[in-house]
């Protein structure tokens, strides 16, 4: 059911923007795209996750869980590879988290290890939203800036007191279809406040990665025309891919070029303009999610067969 929610939301949204989105308007915005600069975002991509498996590393041998490099490749680029796949970016953290537990048997880091790295990124990402926010407001006209100036500075002060109220709420108070979810969280955290150091040190590497890519759709949409300051794209691509990651489509399909395309057009961005961008950053996923299919595919292939027992064993002369 939930599933096929997802499908209806998606195909829904997307039968949505072809009727409204002028394509005429959209096929001469691509056209402006030099085809180098698209390999370079994607190889800038690519980079950002590489640094994405050292962040969650990280996490996960914060648990005593002695996960390797090459087998935190492995795992990360087959999770990379089924955000392709599978409905949500969930799906893709469990996998990761089974393959490392594979390599470490240590369950609980795999996972805890997988809720942090979400975490942190969700921080960096809530902090660039405020940062770009009140910075663009003088990109609006009129009394809007103002406004958006004020509603993320009141958002931020209200999250900033529910956030101890929250964290202090008894897991059996909440409803109990999401207390599994709750509690591996509030474990996360509490292990996150007794690691400042490594806290520190993941949060920073989300704030790099998370800018890099905001600088990376930067290039594209002024590839294509998109002329906004670069603090307006600090506030709405991280806003979009927050939208991206709520549970109701396919893998933030049509949700994160809807949002896009939303949060630009008061800034004077043509409306398919704005979805031809996401679009294009839509690709550069894809082909990244490839790329770490066929890494996961190599690492696996080439992997050193590891000495069983019996062939370390020697036979004594005479003895059965």
């Amino acid at each position: 059911m939930k599933l096929w929610l997802r499908v209806t939301v998606s195909v829904g949204l997307l039968a949505l923007l072809v009727v409204l989105v002028p394509w005429a308007e959209a096929r001469d915005a691509v056209r402006r795209l030099p085809p180098s600069l698209w390999v370079l975002v994607w190889l800038g991509f690519i980079g950002g996750h590489a640094l994405s498996v050292v962040k969650w590393r990280l996490f996960v041998n914060a648990g005593h869980a002695h996960l390797g490099f090459r087998d935190a490749v492995q795992c990360y680029s087959a999770g990379l590879f089924a955000n392709l796949c599978l409905p949500s970016i969930v799906g893709g953290d469990v996998l990761r988290a089974v393959l490392a537990t594979r390599f470490t048997r240590r369950p609980e880091a795999a996972f805890l290890g997988g809720v942090l790295d979400r975490l942190t990124d969700m921080l960096g990402l809530s902090l660039l939203v405020g940062i770009g926010g009140l910075a663009a407001g003088g990109a609006l006209p009129g009394w809007w800036g103002q406004a958006l100036q004020v509603g993320l500075l009141v958002g931020m002060a209200l999250i900033g007191m529910s956030l101890p109220l929250i964290l202090r709420r008894p897991l059996a108070r909440w409803p109990r279809k999401f207390r599994r979810q709750i509690g591996r969280g509030l474990v996360a955290v509490r292990r996150l406040a007794r690691n400042p150091g490594t806290a520190a040190l993941a949060l920073g590497l989300s704030l790099a990665i998370q800018s890099s890519f905001v600088l990376l759709n930067r290039g594209l949409g002024e590839a294509i025309g998109i002329q906004v300051p670069l603090a307006v794209w600090f506030l709405v691509w991280p806003l979009a891919k927050v939208a991206s990651l709520m549970p109701i489509s396919l893998g933030g399909l049509a949700v994160r070029e809807a949002t896009l395309a939303t949060l630009l057009a008061p800034f004077g961005v043509p409306f398919a303009v704005g979805i031809v961008c996401s679009l294009l950053w839509q690709t550069v996923l894809i082909a990244g999610g490839l790329v770490g299919g066929l890494t996961w595919l190599v690492l696996d292939r080439t992997r050193p067969v590891q000495p069983t027992l019996e062939s370390n064993s020697t036979t004594v002369p005479g003895h059965v």
